[in-house]
């Protein structure tokens, strides 16, 4: 009987193999998201293709850094360890690190906030505020030192002179602006003497002009009494900031957006 292995003995030693080998502490790894359903902390599932399947593993802190929401079925590519467990003899992957498969993860994440947002009506327009046929003070969300200021100050004055300008200095980029952005909305909305409210940034990259896709800011437009008119990045640039303003006021954005490169 010498010769025969115990499970637990050559389990132990398959374990220590897969612990020892280099390429298996860092494999990337593509495959389709299967048996999914989401969990309050850790998530469990499996990966496949036409011809194998693994389990997954990912742990709480890395699917809330996630940046977009895993659904059955849908593609990622992912970086992880693989690893046995000694119970079971069964292997799986510890994923570190995961994204969409063909798409930008803030791509897919501004689609399924937008279809969350809109499936829950932020984006009817009976839920819009319309624009005051008067304006006498306009509040503005914006950096204090950027272009986006100067150019709403020329063009309010020379287009509509005598109509007043206040200045909410909000950090709009970076780590924490999304809450400024929505605490200055907030904060816009206490005074009495306002009749207009303005949020806007410079152009630049999807990254750049994240913090008006967040939802924190949607809902802060969402529950604003005051109408806000989006004035964010150039042209053709889209936030989910710019779904919450109504047909008339999109078009006013357009007209100022334009505007502010004259």
């Amino acid at each position: 009987m010498s010769d025969y292995l115990s499970v637990s003995t050559l389990t132990k030693y398959l374990k220590l193999k897969f612990d020892r080998d280099p390429y298996l502490e860092r494999i990337y790894l593509t495959g389709q998201v299967s048996n999914f359903r989401r969990r309050p902390t850790h998530q469990y599932f499996s990966l496949k293709d036409e011809n194998a399947v693994i389990q997954a593993t990912m742990w709480a802190g890395t699917f809330k850094k996630l940046g977009f929401e895993l659904e059955e079925g849908m593609k990622i590519n992912v970086v992880g360890r693989v690893q046995l467990y000694e119970p079971s003899g069964s292997y799986s992957i510890i994923i570190e690190k995961a994204e969409p498969d063909g798409i930008g993860a803030l791509a897919l994440q501004f689609e399924q906030l937008k279809k969350k947002l809109a499936e829950a009506g932020y984006f009817d327009e009976r839920h819009k505020r319309q624009l005051p046929q008067f304006v006498k003070k306009i509040g503005v969300v914006t950096s204090p030192s950027g272009a986006v200021i100067r150019d709403i100050i020329t063009t309010v004055s020379r287009r509509f002179p005598g109509v007043e300008i206040l200045l909410f200095p909000t950090k709009v980029q970076g780590e924490g602006a999304s809450q400024e952005v929505a605490a200055n909305i907030a904060k816009a909305n206490e005074r009495d003497d306002l009749d207009l409210l303005i949020i806007g940034r410079g152009g630049g990259s999807i990254e750049d002009l994240w913090a008006f896709n967040e939802e924190i800011v949607v809902q802060a437009i969402f529950e604003s009494r005051l109408p806000v008119i989006s004035s964010v990045g150039h042209e053709t640039d889209t936030t989910l900031a710019d779904f919450m303003l109504p047909t008339v006021v999109q078009r006013l954005r357009q007209r100022l957006l334009s505007l502010r490169h004259l």
